[in-house]
């Protein structure tokens, strides 16, 4: 694949890559667009077997809460830092601050906060660099760990799925099975216990799947089995492109929406979900507690906003119904709307 011809594919802005031999820095900054604020996005540390699949990853991301932000209705504009994991022991304060001063280098274009491999710990350690960070332990609303916020989101998102599709008002009964139970998996499955839905989780850490079947009574199965499982709602709370060629004629349930971002591989996946009748929530929509939670300062804002992601979607349902168009091309017709609206104002 042509990196550049991939950027321009998907509307990108620009693209930086810092080297810090002293502390072991390789990172990657995506700036997708600034056409509605900053770029917000958080900062990824994780294993990758290539510089280009870092890249790519960086890329997708970065586009992804671009749209995740205009969807919410918030001023801030794409971007994603992707920081290379490296294969041997680091001074981590070290590293963390050369990156904040990587960040601070681009002069408040991208604001980063927590994601995969990273801590509220960490943003503090960058925020001894730089201003531009988010998610830190500073008390205000806004501020630390995302998580329950886009547990919450969620929740909500899948309760529009199940009144869409279903024509549930209630979790109730609802069967959901939950791939990955970390980070943001185990806030949800607590969120959707409490509601009285029944869960069959997976993980690939084992503690992470006894803690939901001790404290939610969840069923437990193996990691391959859990595309077969027949379910309600299918929600995928770990890795991006898990929707694919390979993992589509599997699914055995009526709703997809979870936590991971770039649910589909490609976004003909989510064309042939529509024709198998699955209802898709898209990613960028049902995922959007998180960010709301890091931008708006307002606690009862923040809240009203997460729990709108209800009514968003099911605007989005109700025109995907009716127009027999797939939901993700719906939500993104309305995106490309209003960004439009936005460079031409």
């Amino acid at each position: 694949m042509d990196i550049l011809e991939h950027a321009d594919d998907l509307g990108f802005g620009d693209i930086h890559i810092k080297i810090d031999p002293a502390t072991g820095l390789h990172a990657i900054i995506a700036i997708h667009s600034t056409c509605l604020g900053p770029a917000l996005g958080g900062c990824r540390w994780l294993s990758y077997p290539t510089t280009e699949a870092a890249l790519l990853d960086a890329m997708r991301l970065a586009c992804g809460m671009t749209y995740k932000a205009a969807i919410s209705g918030l001023s801030s504009g794409g971007g994603k830092a992707v920081l290379i994991r490296p294969p041997h022991p680091i001074d981590r304060e070290a590293y963390f601050e050369a990156f904040g001063s990587f960040v601070d280098e681009l002069g408040g274009r991208y604001i980063t906060a927590v994601d995969s491999g990273t801590s509220v710990a960490d943003m503090d350690i960058i925020a001894r660099r730089t201003q531009h960070v988010a998610s830190t332990s500073a008390s205000r609303a806004g501020s630390g760990d995302p998580s329950p916020h886009t547990a919450l989101g969620i929740r909500r998102g899948i309760e529009a799925g199940v009144k869409s599709k279903l024509k549930r008002d209630s979790l109730e009964g609802v069967h959901v099975a939950i791939q990955g139970v970390g980070h943001v998996g185990y806030p949800l499955a607590r969120e959707l216990a409490v509601h009285g839905a029944r869960l069959t989780v997976c993980d690939v850490g084992e503690s992470a799947v006894e803690r939901c079947v001790d404290e939610f009574g969840a069923a437990s199965v193996a990691r391959e089995r859990i595309y077969e499982i027949e379910s309600d709602v299918f929600a995928p709370c770990a890795l991006g492109a898990i929707i694919n060629d390979e993992t589509l004629p599997r699914l055995n349930t009526k709703i997809v929406g979870g936590a991971a971002n770039n649910q589909l591989a490609e976004i003909r996946h989510g064309d042939l979900l529509h024709r198998r009748g699955i209802l898709y929530a898209p990613d960028y929509v049902i995922n959007a507690g998180g960010i709301i939670q890091i931008i708006v300062d307002d606690e009862a804002e923040m809240n009203e906003k997460i729990l709108g992601i209800y009514d968003t979607l099911m605007r989005i349902f109700t025109q995907s119904e009716k127009m027999n168009q797939p939901p993700r091309r719906v939500a993104d017709s309305i995106v490309d709307a209003m960004l439009a609206e936005k460079k031409t104002a």
